[in-house]
Protein backbone atom coordinates (compact mmCIF):
# COMPACT_ATOMS: atom_id res chain seq x y z
CA UNK A 1 0.00 0.00 0.00
CA UNK A 2 1.30 3.66 -0.86
CA UNK A 3 2.30 5.80 1.71
CA UNK A 4 0.64 9.04 1.45
CA UNK A 5 1.09 12.30 4.10
CA UNK A 6 -0.92 15.31 4.34
CA UNK A 7 0.28 18.44 5.23
CA UNK A 8 -1.74 21.32 6.38
CA UNK A 9 -5.29 20.79 6.89
CA UNK A 10 -7.74 18.64 4.76
CA UNK A 11 -11.18 20.91 4.55
CA UNK A 12 -12.77 17.72 3.71
CA UNK A 13 -14.27 14.75 6.33
CA UNK A 14 -15.61 12.71 2.89
CA UNK A 15 -11.40 13.55 1.84
CA UNK A 16 -9.82 12.24 4.75
CA UNK A 17 -11.68 9.24 4.90
CA UNK A 18 -11.02 8.23 1.21
CA UNK A 19 -7.72 9.04 1.92
CA UNK A 20 -7.40 6.52 4.74
CA UNK A 21 -9.13 3.88 2.99
CA UNK A 22 -6.93 4.13 -0.07
CA UNK A 23 -3.42 4.80 1.02
CA UNK A 24 -1.49 4.43 4.49
CA UNK A 25 -2.59 7.57 5.49
CA UNK A 26 -0.66 10.24 8.17
CA UNK A 27 -2.53 13.40 8.86
CA UNK A 28 -0.66 16.14 9.66
CA UNK A 29 -2.78 19.26 10.49
CA UNK A 30 0.10 21.04 11.80
CA UNK A 31 3.39 19.39 10.51
CA UNK A 32 5.96 21.81 11.59
CA UNK A 33 4.75 21.56 15.23
CA UNK A 34 5.05 17.63 15.22
CA UNK A 35 8.42 18.40 12.86
CA UNK A 36 10.28 15.38 14.10
CA UNK A 37 7.35 12.86 13.45
CA UNK A 38 6.17 14.76 10.26
CA UNK A 39 9.90 13.98 8.80
CA UNK A 40 10.27 10.11 10.01
CA UNK A 41 6.70 9.93 8.02
CA UNK A 42 8.28 11.93 5.53
CA UNK A 43 11.03 9.01 4.96
CA UNK A 44 8.75 6.81 3.61
CA UNK A 45 5.86 8.85 1.89
CA UNK A 46 4.88 8.26 -1.78
CA UNK A 47 2.56 11.15 -1.92
CA UNK A 48 2.11 14.62 -0.42
CA UNK A 49 -1.11 16.39 -0.18
CA UNK A 50 -1.60 19.77 1.61
CA UNK A 51 -0.74 23.52 1.77
CA UNK A 52 0.65 26.41 3.24
CA UNK A 53 3.61 24.53 3.80
CA UNK A 54 7.31 25.92 2.15
CA UNK A 55 8.64 22.76 0.71
CA UNK A 56 11.98 23.14 -0.49
CA UNK A 57 15.67 20.89 -0.62
CA UNK A 58 15.54 20.82 2.98
CA UNK A 59 12.43 18.91 3.64
CA UNK A 60 12.03 16.93 0.50
CA UNK A 61 15.89 16.04 0.55
CA UNK A 62 13.91 13.41 3.92
CA UNK A 63 11.68 12.46 1.47
CA UNK A 64 13.82 9.69 -0.82
CA UNK A 65 10.96 7.55 -1.89
CA UNK A 66 8.45 11.14 -2.78
CA UNK A 67 7.50 10.72 -6.64
CA UNK A 68 3.76 13.20 -6.46
CA UNK A 69 2.77 16.32 -4.44
CA UNK A 70 -0.81 17.38 -4.83
CA UNK A 71 -1.36 20.99 -3.71
CA UNK A 72 -4.41 21.80 -2.51
CA UNK A 73 -4.30 25.24 -3.74
CA UNK A 74 -3.71 27.34 -7.12
CA UNK A 75 -0.62 29.08 -6.11
CA UNK A 76 2.61 26.80 -6.71
CA UNK A 77 5.13 29.70 -5.50
CA UNK A 78 6.05 27.45 -2.16
CA UNK A 79 7.46 25.09 -4.23
CA UNK A 80 11.24 24.87 -5.44
CA UNK A 81 9.60 23.97 -9.37
CA UNK A 82 13.93 23.61 -9.94
CA UNK A 83 13.65 20.76 -7.56
CA UNK A 84 11.03 18.97 -8.35
CA UNK A 85 12.05 19.12 -11.43
CA UNK A 86 15.30 17.61 -10.76
CA UNK A 87 14.03 14.91 -8.54
CA UNK A 88 11.20 13.70 -11.10
CA UNK A 89 8.81 14.61 -8.21
CA UNK A 90 5.17 15.46 -9.92
CA UNK A 91 3.30 18.55 -8.49
CA UNK A 92 -0.68 19.43 -9.22
CA UNK A 93 -2.75 22.12 -8.33
CA UNK A 94 -6.02 23.01 -8.30
CA UNK A 95 -6.47 26.55 -10.00
CA UNK A 96 -9.71 25.89 -11.43
CA UNK A 97 -11.49 25.42 -7.84
CA UNK A 98 -10.76 28.72 -6.43
CA UNK A 99 -11.49 30.76 -9.70
CA UNK A 100 -15.06 32.17 -8.64
CA UNK A 101 -14.18 32.02 -5.43
CA UNK A 102 -11.32 34.39 -5.41
CA UNK A 103 -13.02 36.65 -7.97
CA UNK A 104 -15.92 37.17 -5.32
CA UNK A 105 -13.44 38.01 -2.58
CA UNK A 106 -11.44 40.90 -5.22
CA UNK A 107 -14.52 42.20 -6.07
CA UNK A 108 -15.78 42.07 -2.87
CA UNK A 109 -12.77 43.88 -1.46
CA UNK A 110 -13.01 46.96 -4.41
CA UNK A 111 -16.38 47.38 -3.55
CA UNK A 112 -15.90 47.59 -0.24
CA UNK A 113 -13.08 50.24 -0.58
CA UNK A 114 -14.93 52.05 -2.64
CA UNK A 115 -17.63 52.87 -0.28
CA UNK A 116 -15.75 52.82 3.01
CA UNK A 117 -17.38 49.42 4.20
CA UNK A 118 -15.13 48.66 6.84
CA UNK A 119 -14.43 52.39 8.64
CA UNK A 120 -18.37 53.21 8.16
CA UNK A 121 -19.32 49.67 9.60
CA UNK A 122 -17.39 50.41 12.53
CA UNK A 123 -18.38 54.09 13.45
CA UNK A 124 -22.13 52.71 13.47
CA UNK A 125 -20.56 49.75 16.46
CA UNK A 126 -18.92 52.10 17.99
CA UNK A 127 -21.87 54.18 18.90
CA UNK A 128 -20.70 57.02 16.15
CA UNK A 129 -23.70 57.08 14.00
CA UNK A 130 -25.45 59.97 15.72
CA UNK A 131 -26.64 61.43 12.61
CA UNK A 132 -27.07 61.39 8.38
CA UNK A 133 -23.21 60.71 7.27
CA UNK A 134 -22.17 64.14 5.50
CA UNK A 135 -19.66 64.21 2.80
CA UNK A 136 -16.76 64.09 4.47
CA UNK A 137 -17.57 59.81 4.92
CA UNK A 138 -19.06 59.73 1.31
CA UNK A 139 -17.45 56.68 -0.66
CA UNK A 140 -17.38 56.59 -4.51
CA UNK A 141 -19.31 54.79 -7.10
CA UNK A 142 -18.09 51.70 -8.61
CA UNK A 143 -20.16 51.68 -11.68
CA UNK A 144 -18.76 52.79 -14.74
CA UNK A 145 -15.44 53.11 -13.70
CA UNK A 146 -12.60 51.87 -15.33
CA UNK A 147 -11.57 48.31 -13.62
CA UNK A 148 -7.43 47.53 -14.61
CA UNK A 149 -6.82 43.81 -14.30
CA UNK A 150 -2.99 43.42 -14.17
CA UNK A 151 -3.15 39.47 -14.84
CA UNK A 152 -5.97 38.69 -16.88
CA UNK A 153 -6.11 34.84 -16.16
CA UNK A 154 -8.25 32.73 -14.47
CA UNK A 155 -8.99 35.11 -11.68
CA UNK A 156 -7.90 37.72 -13.27
CA UNK A 157 -11.00 37.44 -16.12
CA UNK A 158 -13.83 36.19 -13.89
CA UNK A 159 -12.95 39.93 -11.70
CA UNK A 160 -13.08 41.31 -15.14
CA UNK A 161 -16.70 39.63 -15.55
CA UNK A 162 -17.97 40.39 -12.64
CA UNK A 163 -17.41 44.19 -13.26
CA UNK A 164 -18.18 44.52 -16.92
CA UNK A 165 -21.18 42.83 -16.70
CA UNK A 166 -22.29 43.39 -13.35
CA UNK A 167 -21.49 47.12 -12.70
CA UNK A 168 -21.02 48.35 -16.47
CA UNK A 169 -17.27 48.98 -15.87
CA UNK A 170 -14.72 49.32 -19.51
CA UNK A 171 -12.02 46.63 -18.79
CA UNK A 172 -8.46 47.45 -19.65
CA UNK A 173 -5.59 44.52 -18.83
CA UNK A 174 -2.06 44.18 -18.96
CA UNK A 175 0.00 41.16 -18.95
CA UNK A 176 2.75 38.57 -21.17
CA UNK A 177 -0.15 38.09 -23.63
CA UNK A 178 -2.88 39.04 -25.62
CA UNK A 179 -6.55 37.73 -24.58
CA UNK A 180 -8.32 38.05 -27.72
CA UNK A 181 -11.47 35.40 -26.26
CA UNK A 182 -11.80 37.85 -23.55
CA UNK A 183 -11.24 40.63 -25.67
CA UNK A 184 -14.38 39.73 -27.68
CA UNK A 185 -16.35 38.79 -24.76
CA UNK A 186 -16.03 41.83 -22.65
CA UNK A 187 -14.34 44.38 -24.74
CA UNK A 188 -11.11 44.08 -22.47
CA UNK A 189 -8.23 46.58 -23.78
CA UNK A 190 -4.64 45.34 -23.53
CA UNK A 191 -2.11 48.30 -22.47
CA UNK A 192 1.31 48.20 -21.24
CA UNK A 193 1.22 48.48 -17.62
CA UNK A 194 1.90 52.44 -16.91
CA UNK A 195 -0.91 53.36 -19.62
CA UNK A 196 -3.04 51.41 -17.38
CA UNK A 197 -2.19 52.40 -14.15
CA UNK A 198 -2.95 55.99 -15.92
CA UNK A 199 -6.52 55.07 -16.64
CA UNK A 200 -7.59 52.59 -14.87
CA UNK A 201 -9.63 53.78 -11.74
CA UNK A 202 -9.59 50.52 -10.20
CA UNK A 203 -6.42 47.96 -10.16
CA UNK A 204 -6.69 44.54 -8.97
CA UNK A 205 -3.77 42.55 -8.89
CA UNK A 206 -4.08 38.72 -10.16
CA UNK A 207 -0.43 37.83 -11.20
CA UNK A 208 1.18 34.55 -10.16
CA UNK A 209 4.45 35.39 -7.59
CA UNK A 210 7.73 35.05 -9.69
CA UNK A 211 10.66 36.35 -9.75
CA UNK A 212 9.74 38.58 -12.96
CA UNK A 213 6.57 39.67 -10.67
CA UNK A 214 8.10 40.00 -6.85
CA UNK A 215 7.57 44.10 -5.86
CA UNK A 216 6.21 44.57 -9.37
CA UNK A 217 4.44 47.48 -7.24
CA UNK A 218 6.50 50.04 -5.93
CA UNK A 219 7.20 53.65 -5.46
CA UNK A 220 6.91 54.41 -9.36
CA UNK A 221 4.28 52.06 -10.40
CA UNK A 222 2.05 54.11 -7.38
CA UNK A 223 3.34 57.01 -8.40
CA UNK A 224 2.00 56.33 -12.29
CA UNK A 225 -1.50 55.58 -11.05
CA UNK A 226 -4.33 57.99 -11.41
CA UNK A 227 -4.99 60.37 -8.69
CA UNK A 228 -7.05 58.85 -5.97
CA UNK A 229 -7.19 54.90 -7.77
CA UNK A 230 -8.00 52.19 -5.55
CA UNK A 231 -5.88 49.48 -5.82
CA UNK A 232 -6.84 45.60 -4.62
CA UNK A 233 -3.84 42.57 -4.13
CA UNK A 234 -5.85 39.35 -4.39
CA UNK A 235 -2.78 37.59 -5.94
CA UNK A 236 0.28 37.27 -2.99
CA UNK A 237 1.77 39.53 -0.77
CA UNK A 238 5.24 39.92 -2.67
CA UNK A 239 4.04 41.46 -5.78
CA UNK A 240 3.87 44.41 -3.50
CA UNK A 241 6.21 46.41 -1.76
CA UNK A 242 4.62 47.38 0.59
CA UNK A 243 6.50 50.29 2.43
CA UNK A 244 5.79 52.05 -1.30
CA UNK A 245 1.97 51.07 -0.88
CA UNK A 246 2.21 52.84 2.66
CA UNK A 247 3.63 55.84 1.39
CA UNK A 248 1.31 56.37 -1.69
CA UNK A 249 -1.62 55.81 0.67
CA UNK A 250 -0.27 58.34 3.75
CA UNK A 251 0.57 60.66 0.91
CA UNK A 252 -2.99 60.57 -0.45
CA UNK A 253 -2.08 59.46 -4.30
CA UNK A 254 -4.14 56.07 -3.56
CA UNK A 255 -7.53 57.03 -1.97
CA UNK A 256 -7.91 53.38 -0.75
CA UNK A 257 -6.79 50.03 -0.95
CA UNK A 258 -7.97 46.51 -0.79
CA UNK A 259 -5.65 43.58 0.64
CA UNK A 260 -6.44 40.12 0.94
CA UNK A 261 -2.49 39.43 0.91
CA UNK A 262 0.58 40.60 2.38
CA UNK A 263 4.77 40.24 2.38
CA UNK A 264 4.35 38.76 6.43
CA UNK A 265 1.23 36.07 6.79
CA UNK A 266 -0.38 36.94 9.44
CA UNK A 267 -0.37 40.47 9.21
CA UNK A 268 1.48 41.85 12.34
CA UNK A 269 -1.39 43.65 14.93
CA UNK A 270 1.39 46.78 14.42
CA UNK A 271 1.43 47.38 10.52
CA UNK A 272 1.39 50.47 9.82
CA UNK A 273 -1.57 49.16 7.49
CA UNK A 274 -3.87 48.52 9.80
CA UNK A 275 -3.81 51.89 11.94
CA UNK A 276 -5.08 53.50 8.09
CA UNK A 277 -9.10 53.59 7.47
CA UNK A 278 -8.67 53.89 4.06
CA UNK A 279 -7.19 50.06 4.02
CA UNK A 280 -9.35 47.38 3.88
CA UNK A 281 -7.23 43.93 5.14
CA UNK A 282 -8.51 40.19 4.97
CA UNK A 283 -6.70 37.43 6.05
CA UNK A 284 -6.21 35.58 3.34
CA UNK A 285 -9.85 34.64 2.46
CA UNK A 286 -9.65 34.09 -1.21
CA UNK A 287 -10.80 30.67 -1.64
CA UNK A 288 -12.13 30.48 2.12
CA UNK A 289 -16.01 29.55 1.56
CA UNK A 290 -16.98 25.74 2.46
CA UNK A 291 -17.49 25.19 -1.34
CA UNK A 292 -14.61 26.24 -2.86
CA UNK A 293 -12.45 24.72 -0.08
CA UNK A 294 -14.32 20.55 -0.29
CA UNK A 295 -13.61 21.79 -4.25
CA UNK A 296 -9.99 22.22 -3.60
CA UNK A 297 -9.29 19.28 -1.13
CA UNK A 298 -11.57 16.90 -3.67
CA UNK A 299 -9.19 18.32 -6.85
CA UNK A 300 -6.50 17.83 -4.45
CA UNK A 301 -7.47 14.08 -3.95
CA UNK A 302 -8.13 13.21 -7.61
CA UNK A 303 -5.01 14.85 -8.85
CA UNK A 304 -2.76 12.49 -6.30
CA UNK A 305 -4.60 9.12 -7.36
CA UNK A 306 -4.27 9.58 -10.99
CA UNK A 307 -0.28 10.53 -10.92
CA UNK A 308 0.32 8.12 -8.54
CA UNK A 309 -1.08 5.57 -10.59
CA UNK A 310 1.01 6.36 -13.55
CA UNK A 311 -2.69 8.43 -15.32
CA UNK A 312 -1.98 12.25 -16.49
CA UNK A 313 -2.85 15.10 -14.17
CA UNK A 314 -5.52 17.66 -15.20
CA UNK A 315 -3.82 20.75 -13.58
CA UNK A 316 0.44 19.82 -13.75
CA UNK A 317 2.49 21.95 -12.81
CA UNK A 318 5.55 20.14 -12.81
Amino acid sequence: MQHVVSFGPIASAQVLAELGQRYHFQRFDEPLADRERFLAALATADGLIGSSLPLGAELLDQAPALKVIASVSAGYDNYDLGYLHQRGIRLSNTPDAVTETTADTGFMLLMMAARRACELAQLVRDGGWTRSIDASRFGLDVHGKTLGIVGLGRIGAAVARRGHFGFGMPVVYSGNSAKPEYEAAFGARRLPLPELLAEADFICVCVPLSTATYHLFGREQFAAMRPGAIFVNIARGAVVDEPALLEALAEGRLRAAGLDVFEREPLPADSPLLAMPQVVALPHIGSATVEARGLMARTAAAELAALLEGRAARHPVV
